[in-house]
């Protein structure tokens, strides 16, 4: 199917997608001329970690939040499982 950059240079780009997410490509770029400005823009999951740990973890809590009082109880418990603190 392809990966996220994949996925960003195809909705960049103004020619007619065939591949298998092709209706999902065509319908983004239908829509992007609705808007004054549009940016698509690949972060690397190392960089946006918070991000991708909230996508990941959520649907399988079943659970929706926001991120006003700061970082969610269940994205840290998931980055600790994920990077464990060195030994002393």
């Amino acid at each position: 199917m392809g990966d996220s950059k994949t996925v960003i240079k195809k909705c960049q780009s103004s020619i007619t997608e065939r591949s298998v997410i092709g209706a999902i490509i065509r319908d983004i770029q239908n829509r992007k001329n609705s808007y004054q400005e549009i940016e698509f823009s690949f972060i690397p999951k190392a960089k946006n970690i918070y991000a991708h740990t909230i996508a990941t973890e959520a649907p399988k809590r079943r659970e929706s939040f926001y991120l006003e009082r700061g970082v969610p109880e269940m994205v840290r418990h998931a980055l600790e499982r994920l990077w464990p603190k060195p030994p002393d």
